[in-house]
């Protein structure tokens, strides 16, 4: 059969190439049911297997990876087991929270968010302008970090068009962009309350009950990190995805 160079276009521009990935750093990596450890093996691929990517999506943490890559098998591999040539998303989103784990409790928004550690770009730098448009150090600015880094959103002080600015403006910066508010804690949310003069912002790492974990940084102006404990109740509830 001969096509012409129109027909050839148009072939082209309704099959779009479809980018396959390696496995590597493991002879052999498990695909589960789930984005988390805790999900049934569904299959395994060697080593220098090629992969489709459908989705990718937040979920337990692998040496320090929170993504997880969802194959043309529909199951789930951490990212960090495949060679994408990026450490961020290479694909659209799947659709959902993330199911991973299940020993945070509450559910999740944030999959890797339970890894609690100082990985702050800027713990050793504190003073001007983020590049989040948000002073270094302080807890608008750790909290925007980890909605990056964490959850692969690209939140700033901008977001969605609306100035979010001080921790005791966010809640009204969500409900304005559309972004639910809630009472009910889980974890990868950003933890906010009005209380003091700018209000305050934290990262929920678990939830326990009434009681939720969070990290943040600035707690009573030390710009440093730091974890508490603390009734949910303290917190209004940002989801961000």
């Amino acid at each position: 059969m001969k096509f012409t160079a129109a027909a050839t276009l148009l072939i082209a521009t309704i099959s779009p190439l479809v980018s396959a990935y390696p496995i590597y750093k493991a002879d052999v990596v498990n695909c589960r049911s789930s984005p988390g450890t805790s999900g049934e093996v569904v299959k395994t691929y060697a080593k220098d297997t090629e992969v489709e990517i459908s989705c990718q999506i937040s979920g337990d943490t692998v040496k320090g990876n929170a993504l997880w890559d969802k194959t043309q098998d529909g199951c789930y591999v951490s990212d960090y087991y495949i060679k994408t040539g990026s450490s961020g998303y290479v694909s659209g989103r799947c659709s959902g929270g993330s199911t991973g784990g299940g020993s945070t409790g509450g559910g999740s928004t944030g999959g890797g968010s339970t890894d609690m550690k100082d990985d702050y770009p800027y713990k050793n730098n504190c003073g001007p302008v983020d590049k989040w448009s948000y002073y270094q150090c302080q807890c608008t600015s750790f909290v925007a970090w980890r909605i990056n880094s964490r959850l692969g959103i690209n939140f700033h002080n901008r977001y969605k068009g609306k100035a979010w600015g001080n921790a005791n403006e966010w809640d009204d910066a969500a409900r304005s962009s559309g972004v639910t508010v809630s009472s009910t804690p889980k974890v990868g949310a950003v933890a906010q309350t009005n209380a003091g003069r700018f209000g305050h912002v934290a990262w929920v790492a678990k939830v326990d009950g009434d009681n939720v974990v969070v990290e943040e940084y600035n707690k009573g102006g030390t710009e440093h990190y730091g974890t508490r404990t603390v009734p949910k109740s303290s917190f209004n509830y940002i989801y961000l995805n």
